[in-house]
């Protein structure tokens, strides 16, 4: 790992600097609303962003919480110790424990020199991932898919490798450090790229692959995502049951339980997504990109955009091809 990605995440925190004051441990207002166990990816993402890394708060124990994102943890330098649904885990220098949205986390505290980042990661990022993975089946793709389902016990929840001498995944994680320590506003293509090259190496070490959790409802949640990516412009909550030959109230209650949001969201998140890479990749008009994700309403389609990214889509593109 070079040393000006060490340097940049060795630094200590605000959070960090209260904790060795003596304020008792971790803030959990900053990750969390009051009372709840759920980290939530509003309180640690940028307006607008997809993903984002952060430093792993040290010198603390982080108790029992879950996450509304998936997390992906990369051991930088040292260890640390993790019980992820009582299993326990000591993640050493160069290894990567990827987290779904059920997975009941806890992390013992972690000493100065123990420097892990974590990666804050939306479900529409892996829009790009997946067209990277293709339709093969493996083990790594089938808990993507679970990423993108809610937090119901029973699903995989953790995949933890050991690829510290894996030269290729070593490189594809430092260059994604690099781009975003220096937060440069061209990279968020490059970032979804690199991402994608990383998990498609992934799936060469399944030698080195630890799993937690199962999935009973894998195939009926593939068959709903795969629906939304294929018909997002037109598709229509009947059309799925019908494809699927499913009751719709019946479908419409398991959508929401499987996914975690209703068949409209899921379809809206899918069309803002597409949006955003039209308007970064090409020089398309507004209006003819709402149409074309899948928008008839204009108007809507700038309001829904502004609410999902924090700007219009001409200031966004504006900002994203400088």
């Amino acid at each position: 790992m070079r040393d000006e990605i060490i340097s940049a995440l060795s630094v200590i925190t605000e959070e960090e600097r209260a904790i060795l004051a003596g304020t008792g441990g971790i803030d959990k207002s900053r990750y969390a609303a009051a009372g709840d166990m759920v980290v939530d990816a509003k309180r640690l993402l940028e307006r607008g962003r997809l993903i984002q890394i952060r430093p792993h708060t040290r010198f603390a124990y982080f108790p029992k919480h879950r996450h509304n994102y998936i997390e992906l943890i990369y051991m930088c330098k040292g260890e640390t110790t993790h019980v992820i649904d009582g299993n326990r885990i000591e993640l050493k220098e160069g290894e990567i424990l990827i987290l779904n949205r059920n997975a009941v986390q806890e992390i013992e505290r972690a000493g100065k020199d123990d420097i892990a980042v974590n990666f804050i990661i939306l479900p529409q990022f892996f829009d790009k991932v997946f067209d990277i993975l293709g339709e093969e089946n493996s083990q790594f793709r089938s808990f993507l898919i679970e990423c993108l389902l809610s937090g119901k016990a029973g699903r995989e929840s953790y995949l933890y490798y050991k690829v510290s001498d894996a030269a290729p995944v070593q490189n594809l994680i430092e260059n994604m450090l690099l781009s975003m320590i220096g937060e440069d506003h061209i990279s968020r293509y490059m970032i979804q790229v690199t991402m994608g090259l990383l998990f498609l190496n992934l799936m060469n070490y399944t030698d080195r692959l630890f799993v937690g959790g199962n999935d009973p409802d894998k195939e009926l949640a593939i068959s709903i995502l795969k629906y939304i990516d294929e018909h997002y412009k037109d598709g229509s909550l009947a059309g799925l049951a019908s494809e699927l030959s499913y009751d719709l109230a019946f479908l419409s209650k398991r959508i929401k339980a499987l996914c975690g949001e209703n068949f409209r969201d899921l379809v809206k998140n899918k069309r803002l997504s597409r949006a955003e890479f039209l308007l970064r990749t090409t020089d398309m008009p507004v209006a003819d990109i709402a149409e074309t994700v899948g928008y008839e309403n204009k108007s809507f389609f700038y309001r829904a955009f502004k609410e999902g990214y924090g700007k219009s889509p001409a200031e966004y593109r504006r900002k994203e091809k400088k």
